[in-house]
């Protein structure tokens, strides 16, 4: 770091300005002796009394430290990288939140379902019904984690849709062992009815299961062939 042009370049600044030594050191708070030190490379300004000596020449902190003007050029330049730098950073930050928000939708929505599943009986609609909303954050949760995975949106639809087939895979499958290995109704049906009275039919997506003589000693549960 030169100094001397330093002190040289921020005299050229001050005579710019029209400006004595005297007025510079009233618009400052400093001494007249202050200015003068400056202005031959004596002394150089604190960081602070830099960022208000560029503020009042209209120039950048850089450009003094180096003791000149920057081009036009180089000073557009320098603007459209800090305009980039701050896309970028916003971005970031963008990125960052969709990963939090992703992370918690998904961990919660994974949560809805195995509370559900927990909680409430086979026979009861709501287990289903939770069930079904859990995985509507699951699957919105990997919509916005897919997005820090990958670029092309036709990869993150795939994702998506091969989540929610795992998902309503799994709830077919449990649905399937509970009525084979432990002859229960199933949980996920679309439509529930009968017109025996000692005969209840549940429909699912894959099958159709048969609950006959329902809260009896005969009680029987089977998917119907």
């Amino acid at each position: 770091m030169d100094q001397i042009r330093i002190g040289s370049f921020l005299k050229e600044l001050r005579k710019e300005q029209n400006l004595t030594q005297e007025d510079l050191a009233q618009k400052l708070g400093v001494s007249n002796r202050t200015i003068s030190r400056w202005e031959t490379g004596n002394n150089m300004p604190d960081i602070g009394m830099l960022v208000e000596i560029a503020e009042l020449y209209d120039v950048s902190i850089p450009e003094i430290i180096d003791g000149e003007r920057k081009s036009e050029s180089m000073n557009q330049e320098t603007k459209e990288t800090a305009v980039k730098l701050a896309e970028y950073s916003r971005n970031e930050a963008k990125t960052s939140r969709q990963k939090v928000i992703g992370t918690m939708l998904t961990v919660f929505g994974l949560f809805i379902i195995m509370s559900a599943l927990a909680i409430f009986p086979n026979d009861s609609s709501w287990g289903c019904n939770y069930s079904l909303l859990g995985s509507i954050f699951v699957l919105t949760g990997i919509w916005l984690l897919s997005k820090q995975w990958f670029v092309r949106k036709l990869p993150r639809i795939l994702t998506a849709a091969g989540c929610a087939l795992l998902l309503f895979g799994t709830f077919a499958v449990t649905d399937y062992l509970t009525v084979t290995k432990f002859h229960q109704v199933p949980r996920f049906t679309y439509l529930k009815g009968g017109t025996d009275p000692d005969e209840i039919i549940y429909k699912t997506l894959f099958f159709t299961v048969v609950q006959k003589y329902p809260g009896t000693d005969r009680e029987e549960v089977y998917i119907l062939k």
